[in-house]
């Protein structure tokens, strides 16, 4: 369903602040908005409101239905309790959009504690533009009718589930560590947590709220990728790196592919991920190598997958091989649950392909373009990023800048031309940089 929908929302008091500027944004979107309340930050139980937005779901008086709490985990179980409503909890853009393109989700909830304002915007425009047509997923989708199970069958959680479950929420809740709480966390005590899970725990810790999109961070660091892909780099260097990277908080570190296992294994249990790069750095090979490479790194324990595009043929005019090349490795990163950037060598490239390839990365349904290697003729620019940022934003995608960003006047201006991610082996230097900048205003 595209154009303007009938949505029902409604939040607890922790969701209340965040529910009346999502109910402005989207009465401002054209949206026929239903609050259900909570209508005002006095205590109340989610529960109640979870159950009204998942009711007017379930009984067709709302076509949509956005629920608020701490967490959005607790108000996701109620909502699922309702017949014919699919809730799903999202935490950032490629969440919100695999829960609809996947799993034709019906009710988005959202954690207040989790995400700030401009992000839930985000999160909910992404969430309404996407929706689930592909019949392999819809097919699937079909299995979650409330009648589709055996009478009978036992639907209780087994110790590999809760163990899954655990596993899942320390990764999107992320480490304690520096934040105060008055018992035991997921990240302390994972055994406690199962406990808390198995008696039907709805939220064990919270993080702090994210950065209002479109500004330069606070923690620079979250935006960047610590890269070596360097042919001559050692175990050593990639220890270092991985140190430096647990040091400094940085999003990932970006390895070529036979450092994956080596930097996963560094990395666990940290919020720093694991980023490799497959056809790299040419992009010629076969779109069915390429999706093998990106399989292998995402067992070995990759959750981000940069590509390279196949060049020679955008510039041919074969639209056909570079979405088939896109779409081979976007469609593994989604069944490995890693993230697809998209590296279109833009050094290489017209304006007119610049454009012509983040649409085709757009309709493989990739999750970030990028704009260089590193190894080419050129780097990152403002421009290229602006151009990029332009095509791409309507579908939820986002933009990386790689080479050449070696200060932080450099990442502020790819930052403020409209990328979410940076790529750098100065990443030290740019965060060190961007703290003094700040401590001398």
């Amino acid at each position: 369903m595209t154009g303007p929908k009938r949505i029902a929302i409604g939040a607890d008091h922790g969701g209340f602040d965040l529910k009346a500027r999502l109910c402005e944004h989207l009465r401002k979107a054209g949206h026929r908005v239903e609050d259900v309340g909570t209508s005002s930050r006095e205590a109340v139980d989610y529960p109640v409101f979870a159950r009204a937005v998942a009711n007017a779901v379930s009984d067709g008086t709302a076509d949509v239905g956005i629920m608020i709490d701490g967490a959005g985990i607790g108000s996701c179980m109620v909502a699922n309790k309702v017949p014919h409503v699919r809730a799903a909890l999202a935490y950032d853009l490629s969440s919100a959009r695999n829960s609809r393109e996947h799993n034709d989700a019906n009710v988005l909830t959202l954690g207040a504690g989790l995400i700030g304002a401009g992000l839930a915007q985000q999160i909910v425009d992404v969430w309404l533009a996407t929706e689930c047509t592909e019949p392999r997923h819809r097919k699937r989708v079909m299995m979650f009718a409330d009648d589709a199970a055996a009478p009978g069958a036992d639907l209780s959680l087994s110790d590999q589930d809760l163990d899954r479950v655990v596993s899942r929420l320390q990764e999107i809740l992320g480490p304690t560590a520096g934040r105060e709480h008055s018992g035991p966390s997921v990240g302390d005590n994972p055994e406690a947590a199962r406990e808390f899970v198995r008696l039907g725990a709805t939220g064990l810790t919270t993080v702090a709220p994210a950065e209002q999109p479109g500004s330069i961070p606070g923690d620079l660091a979250r935006y960047i990728d610590h890269t070596l892909l360097k042919p001559g780099a050692t175990e050593e260097q990639i220890r270092a790196l991985c140190a430096e990277a647990l040091e400094y908080n940085f999003r990932s570190v970006c390895v070529n592919p036979t450092w994956v296992s080596l930097a996963a294994d560094l990395l666990r249990g940290s919020e720093v991920l694991t980023c490799t790069v497959v056809g790299f750095p040419l992009g010629a090979n076969e779109p069915e190598i390429k999706a093998m490479e990106a399989r292998r790194a995402i067992r070995n324990g990759a959750r981000e997958i940069d590509m390279v595009i196949n060049v020679g043929a955008l510039k041919s005019g074969n639209d056909r091989l570079v979405l088939r090349d896109i779409r081979a490795v976007v469609e593994d990163c989604v069944d490995g649950n890693a993230l697809c950037k998209v590296i279109l060598e833009t050094a290489l490239l017209s304006d007119a392909e610049k454009r012509r390839a983040s649409e085709l990365a757009r309709e493989a349904r990739a999750h970030f373009v990028k704009t260089s290697t590193g190894f080419s003729t050129g780097g990152a620019t403002v421009s290229d990023v602006a151009l990029m940022a332009e095509v791409v934003r309507g579908a939820g995608m986002e933009v990386k800048a790689s080479g050449g960003i070696s200060s932080y006047s450099d990442a502020r201006a790819m930052i403020e031309a409209g990328a979410t991610r940076l790529g750098a082996s100065a990443s030290i230097g740019i965060v060190q940089e961007a703290k003094s900048t700040s401590m001398s205003a």
